[in-house]
């Protein structure tokens, strides 16, 4: 970190130093080292435009999802019809997850993150519509498919937004930030949706969704020309396959889904919460609830405190190392005996989970070239849509035969024992030097801080900057 420079005298020279106050200057680094790193927010007004539009449209879009599964449960009655509602989004989020990638890596993508922004506010607005109407049911399970398939196109597309605006220094602090935003709208959204939907209604639920995306389409705006490097590539199989090829010669980016898979796979227990809160603790709904939460608690916390994240140089060591405490939290709690361990061990595994994702995602932000970050955003929003999913039937299945803690304890020890055959097998993955890439990769970032209220100092070479 640059030390302040000295002050000076009015006649120019250097200003004698005052007492050294050591005890003050190591609380401040400490305090630095373990509070977000805002440095995104305050240096990129650009950045910050775009984050603060983001989470804006992420908690209208749990306002919607949780609106959805209220209208559809007062229609019908049906828990059955709830359900299908979860499986009508994770499809269209694996079938269009490629593809959005695919899509990200082909044209401007400031352009393409316009289209699909406008395209989600347009579907909201025919949720509020039918809401008023009183349309059938089935309206709701198309409309919900088509909002759930542009947000599959659209992730990909802004996950690529990052590393265009700011320099690579930067990329943890913008995944502790994500981290932080998301957890935000998974916790604000639902409850507001609960409270619209009590007071005012559903229409008024979905309408706020319609607002919602007004900052969004106005940040993207005012961003730069954003093409793809090289000129983009068109989208398709091909395309896809190309993907694949990249991943095939970088091992250390192909790590970063793999030890995910194997986390998410074998050492997400979430399907077992509802049997062990009764079974295991003796409590009921509301200690269900406690234990979904405890893992978001720990997330939070380590956004909120993930200034030490930017200054991590062996990255795919952190990784490794925060899986393996996920793994061991994971096991220790299928063996707890008290809640309050449960919900300790729980508050643990979340933060672990937390510091890998950010680490992860500034991985592939670095490691991966330009010209394919929207495939690799892509299939990252497919591995974290299917490795949990596939995590609950395995669980469900293996809890079914002997008991959920159980279930929960052997899921914990088998990821540790895949996160330590894929460490072993892809050993450069450890020795990945986050730090030492992202200086490799400094350049002047695509925006102007002295145009149009932009930051950085100009776009790339040959390419056009907006100027908003």
């Amino acid at each position: 970190m640059t030390e302040p420079v000295a002050a000076t005298t009015a006649t120019g020279g250097a200003a004698p130093p005052g007492p050294a106050v050591p005890g003050g200057s190591r609380a401040r680094r400490l305090g630095r080292l373990f509070t977000a790193d805002l440095r995104p927010l305050r240096e990129s007004p650009a950045f910050r435009r775009f984050w603060l539009g983001e989470v804006l449209s992420a908690t209208g879009t749990q306002v919607v999802l949780t609106t959805v599964l209220l209208q559809v449960y007062a229609d019908t009655g049906s828990n059955f019809a709830v359900g299908a509602i979860g499986a009508v989004t994770f499809v269209s989020l694996l079938v269009f997850g490629l593809a959005g990638g695919t899509v990200a890596d082909a044209a401007d993508r400031r352009v393409l993150a316009l289209l699909t922004a406008s395209g989600l506010m347009l579907t909201s607005v025919a949720l509020t519509l039918q809401a008023q109407l009183g349309a059938a049911a089935w309206l709701l399970f198309i409309l919900i498919g088509l909002q759930a398939s542009l947000s599959a196109l659209d992730s990909p597309i802004r996950r690529t937004f990052a590393a265009r605006l700011l320099p690579a220094d930067q990329l943890p602090a913008v995944g502790a930030l994500e981290g932080f935003s998301m957890t935000a709208a998974l916790t604000g959204g639902p409850l507001l949706a609960g409270l619209l939907v009590s007071t005012v209604g559903f229409r008024a639920a979905y309408a706020v969704d319609v607002v919602s995306y007004l900052g969004l389409l106005y940040a993207t705006w005012r961003l730069p020309s954003m093409r793809p490097e090289g000129g983009g590539t068109r989208a398709g199989l091909a395309s896809v396959l190309d993907g694949f090829r990249v991943l095939r010669a970088s091992p250390v980016l192909l790590m970063t889904f793999l030890v995910d898979l194997d986390a998410m796979i074998f050492g997400m227990p979430r399907v077992l919460f509802a049997s062990m809160a009764v079974t295991q603790f003796h409590g009921g709904p509301r200690t269900t609830g406690v234990l979904y939460a405890a893992m978001a608690v720990g997330g939070t916390v380590v956004a909120a405190t993930g200034g030490w994240l930017s200054r991590v140089r062996r990255e795919g060591l952190v990784v490794a190392l925060a899986i393996a405490v996920w793994g061991a939290a994971v096991a220790l709690f299928g063996l707890a005996g008290s809640l309050p361990l449960a919900i300790g061990l729980l508050v643990i595994a979340g933060a672990a989970d937390t510091v890998s994702a950010v680490l992860r995602i500034t991985i592939q932000q670095v490691a991966a070239p330009d010209a394919v970050r929207g495939r690799m955003a892509g299939l990252f929003m497919v591995t974290v849509a299917a490795g949990p999913s596939l995590g609950d039937v395995g669980h469900g299945v293996f809890a079914g035969f002997t008991s959920p803690g159980l279930a929960a304890f052997v899921g914990g020890g088998v990821s540790l024992l895949g996160l330590a055959a894929l460490v072993a097998a892809v050993p450069s993955f450890a020795r990945y030097d986050g730090l030492a890439a992202a200086e490799a990769l400094r350049r002047p970032p695509d925006v102007d801080e002295g145009q149009g209220g932009q930051g950085g100092q100009g776009g790339y070479e040959g390419q056009e900057t907006y100027e908003g």
